[in-house]
């Protein structure tokens, strides 16, 4: 058939290209249609990305089902392989009349509200069989919810993510976010399902010449059925309607369905809320992935604005209902975007900036590491699977291999603006290092190379420490070191006082240790934002100058200070298969002082049972010389309590800000925050206050209901 290849009027949708055509005489009598009468050739886009979620694959048995109730939506006349044939509907599309953005006429809204209403008359039985995994009940709204947040992370995220993985890792966007999504779904008030057109933005609304009907329906190859509200929340959302417009819409759906159904306004308010959550969610996909590949199509600085614009849009949408931890600020999207295209296009035009790297004068370069080596490496950065892109509190992780370097290596970023209430002393870069050149038996990685990219942004590569295959994540002692790995990091912890930290910090161990750990969490305290001071002082605990009061009345014994790591939490420690079995990683808390902190402070952040602690003091007393462990058993539980207070502090004002909530060491300190605070409050001999608040308390201390929020 020929009928395409016509001159005719084209149009191109997401999913199709749909061309106005006159029939010729051959085509007209297979169609049973009059010569030169108009028709729609709806040929499908091979090349368009999956990003729509489709609960049939046929339209064509769509259109067939509602002829009876919507007359003159488009019927299908022939269906081919990779096209097909529909009747032409007479008229313009409402986006011709009325741009995205604009106010829509009071008398278009409720004829709109009309058609969604008529909708629901459509018999069940008409209607394509659906998936076996529906929900059974035809009234569980719920479970329609939970069933496209699944749909959609099958359909549009798992198809794509080979592709775009690691620019959404990049982007803060895990892997399981949509399933997450989906287990927040709360109740939700029964309303019974019908048929939804799914789509119905302003190209896909006609405004007929003749005014009767007012308005068609047409691309009907995303309809679904289930909760009507579901096609309220996406009309709202793709149809662009200024703000004010929103209630005025919602208004007038409401009343058409309380003519023709009034079962679907129940819960109204409550519930669409959740459904607009969900499609601001959703989008994220085809808006970021639409972005990235109108970039790859036209790499010029005008469409690497606009896509920045566009993907941070996209973020800042989904942001609450994904419960994104934090969102790129556009600069940050800019040069993940930039890096993600200079992966793929060669180093041409724009691209070529990739290579214009600047290397930190202060660390020369490593042998093992050339200047070749590390363009290569800012090169493979943005083509990296998700599987690679490791995204952190603090940093933004990226494992690549470099041809010709036999080992794999990890592209370092700060994550800009991250909120750290404690702070490093020394240089990461400077301690890498200064262990290396030590020569110690200590499993570190290597720092290979310091300097900033395009925009001036800082990087830093190290060799990746995790399994040999990358792809397999890092695997850490979550549960608590096992006998091996506890007796391997004793002796990593002793091999450290063989380092000679004077070049790191020349001043160390002219003061008491632990009269500066103390002052640093008085400061600590005292910077705390004031709505985490005032609940911390609603719950019991003292603010800063009380507490350094407290604190001072303890002290601990003089110890020979050595280099300390200085947050020796289960995540900072890689499993290996070798006799040194853990690898000690993001060393950024490093700090000069006394050895017994850094296994109390471990004991204190990794759960150790009795018979393991025990194994691990005897053996790090065993093997240290006297001047390191000198009256360590009077001591040690000093340092526990300083952090357990310093705990109390710390995850409290995370549960008010929600910073670092996807780590998941902090996921796991504020699980348990209500016996760290019980803790802290008797030990620094505080009285137990209670909540005059039930409701705080409970969010507080067991972090709240999960519910689903836009």
């Amino acid at each position: 058939m020929s009928l395409a290849e016509e001159e005719g009027q084209a149009a191109s949708g997401h999913h199709n290209k749909n061309f106005v055509l006159p029939l010729p005489d051959n085509v007209a009598r297979l169609v049973g249609r009059d010569a030169g009468a108009h028709v729609t050739v709806r040929v499908r886009r091979t090349e368009a990305l999956p990003v729509v979620i489709r609960t049939w694959a046929d339209e064509a048995e769509i259109l067939d089902a509602i002829q009876g109730v919507l007359p003159h939506v488009p019927q299908c006349l022939y269906r081919g392989d990779t096209f097909a044939i529909h009747s032409y509907v007479e008229g313009v599309p409402l986006s011709k009349v009325c741009s995205n953005g604009k106010p829509v006429d009071t008398m278009v809204i409720r004829a709109l509200a009309g058609l969604l209403a008529q909708m629901t008359q459509v018999r069940r039985g008409a209607l394509p069989s659906l998936p076996s995994d529906w929900p059974g009940n035809r009234t569980d709204s719920q479970g329609f919810l939970r069933t496209l947040a699944r749909m959609a992370d099958r359909q549009i995220r798992q198809p794509n993510w080979g592709a775009f993985g690691g620019l959404f890792a990049a982007l803060g966007i895990p892997e399981d976010a949509m399933l997450r999504l989906a287990e927040r779904v709360p109740p939700m008030s029964r309303r019974p399902f019908s048929l939804l057109h799914a789509d119905l933005h302003r190209d896909n609304l006609i405004m007929s010449y003749a005014g009767d009907p007012p308005l068609i329906c047409v691309d009907w190859e995303l309809a679904t059925y289930g909760d009507p509200l579901h096609d309220l929340a996406t009309h709202l959302v793709r149809m662009q309607y200024p703000s004010y417009q929103w209630d005025e819409v919602i208004d007038a759906w409401a009343s058409a369905m309380r003519r023709v159904r009034p079962a679907a306004v129940t819960g109204l308010t409550r519930d669409l809320p959740h459904y607009i959550a969900f499609e601001r969610a959703q989008s994220v996909y085809p808006d970021v992935m639409r972005a990235a590949q109108a970039l790859q199509n036209s790499p010029d600085q005008k469409t690497l604005d606009e896509a920045t614009r566009e993907v941070a849009r996209a973020l800042e949408a989904a942001a609450g209902p994904l419960r994104l931890a934090s969102v790129p600020k556009v600069p940050e999207i800019e040069r993940i975007l930039f890096r993600w295209l200079a992966a793929r296009n060669g180093g041409r035009g724009l691209i070529a900036k990739i290579d214009k790297w600047s290397r930190d004068p202060r660390f020369p370069e490593h042998p093992d590491f050339p200047h070749t080596a590390v363009r290569e490496a800012l090169r493979a950065e943005g083509a990296a699977p998700a599987s690679r892109v490791l995204k952190g509190t603090g940093h933004l992780n990226t494992i690549v291999h470099v041809p010709g370097v036999d080992f794999p290596v990890v592209v370092r970023r700060k994550v800009p603006k991250v909120c750290r209430r404690e702070r490093g002393f020394l240089s990461e870069h400077a301690v890498l290092r200064t262990i290396e050149e030590a020569q110690v038996h200590v499993a570190v990685p290597r720092f290979l190379a310091l300097g900033t990219s395009y925009q001036g942004e800082a990087f830093a590569i190290h060799t990746y420490e995790g399994s040999l295959n990358p792809d397999e994540p890092p695997s850490h002692p979550v549960q608590g070191l096992l006998p091996h790995e506890a007796d391997a990091l004793v002796d990593q912890l002793c091999a450290l006082t063989q380092v000679d930290y004077a070049t790191l910090d020349p001043a160390a161990g002219q003061e008491s240790f632990y009269a500066e750990l103390s002052e640093q969490l008085v400061l600590l305290v005292g910077d705390l934002p004031k709505e985490s001071q005032q609940l911390a002082r609603l719950l019991g605990l003292p603010d800063a100058n009380r507490l350094r009061e407290i604190l001072a009345r303890h002290q601990v014994g003089y110890r020979k200070p050595a280099l300390l790591h200085g947050d020796l939490n289960p995540w900072n420690l890689v499993r290996r298969r070798d006799k040194r079995a853990l690898t000690i990683i993001d060393w950024e808390m490093a700090v000069v002082g006394d050895p017994l902190y850094d296994l109390v402070r471990h004991m204190h952040l990794t759960p150790t049972r009795p018979e393991i602690r025990e194994r691990m003091f005897q053996r790090w007393a065993r093997r240290l010389a006297p001047e390191y462990t000198e009256d360590w058993r009077r001591d040690w539980g000093v340092y526990r309590w300083i952090e357990i207070v310093r705990s109390a502090y710390i995850d409290l004002d995370r549960l008010v800000t929600g910073a670092s909530l996807d780590a998941p060491n902090v996921r796991r300190a504020l699980d348990s925050y209500s016996m760290t605070l019980t803790a802290a409050t008797a030990s620094l001999g505080m009285p137990v206050r209670r909540m005059h608040n039930p409701y705080l308390a409970r969010t507080l201390v067991r972090r709240g209901p999960r519910t689903l929020t836009p």
